[in-house]
């Protein structure tokens, strides 16, 4: 596994759990609004991190740290993801996966192994815009297929970015797809230090983005405004 990044706590990347995240290197989307480039570009890899590194502080931490949280990039793409997650979950830990739903084949098989505890998925655009947003070709059943997967586990959530160049009709659009969730999240969208320019866009204002949050819960459970 090559290892981009390690923050050693987070409070609120796992509702109601104090996690550590390991960021994988690689990914096969390049969404414009995207602030991990660094571990997107392979012209902008950072000098991986010796997995050693994150054993050691883990093994440390044991009764401190409730999870561990796989981000990226993708770590889907990661050969020995589930090798990893299993590591983890032998150490006591709980595992979240951050995943952007290319590879629900990969997802099932972690649900399956028990390596996995919480599910998190990027919903990018309504399926018809998502090669727009993602900016490579993208099978949409497959997106579809994470969806629903992930939508009957006992602990997930949804997500999507509020990227400015998405319509009212989009992000509607988007809340059907996902009608029923149990737990969603809008997520303001970064519009500098991007993998593309991303500065001639203007960011949702907060009653706009209110609006967004009162038109979702028309489909959704419950939806919460991330920061």
């Amino acid at each position: 596994m090559k290892i981009g990044g390690f923050q050693r706590t987070s409070l609120i990347d796992y509702p109601g759990k104090i996690c550590s995240i390991i960021f994988t290197i690689g990914c096969n989307f390049r969404c414009p609004y995207c602030y991990n480039h660094r571990l997107v570009l392979p012209e902008r890899y950072v000098e991986p991190i010796p997995i050693e590194e994150v054993w050691s502080f883990l093994k440390r931490r044991k009764g401190k740290i409730d999870a561990v949280e796989f981000t990226g990039g993708e770590p889907t793409i990661q050969e020995d993801l589930i090798e990893k997650m299993s590591k983890v979950k032998e150490m006591g830990f709980l595992v979240k996966l951050d995943t952007n739903g290319s590879h629900p084949e990969i997802i099932e098989k972690c649900i399956k192994k028990g390596v996995v505890d919480y599910v998190a998925m990027d919903i990018k655009a309504p399926l018809e815009r998502y090669s727009f947003v993602t900016g490579v070709s993208i099978d949409i059943e497959r997106i579809k297929e994470s969806i629903n997967i992930i939508g009957h586990l006992p602990d997930y959530e949804f997500r999507t970015t509020l990227y400015p160049a998405l319509s009212d009709k989009d992000f509607l659009e988007i809340f059907q797809l996902i009608e029923g969730a149990k737990r969603y999240f809008l997520q303001v969208c970064k519009l500098k230090d991007t993998l593309k320019d991303c500065t001639h866009l203007k960011q949702f204002s907060r009653e706009k983005i209110e609006i967004l949050k009162k038109e979702a819960l028309k489909f959704v459970k419950n939806c919460e405004i991330r920061e």
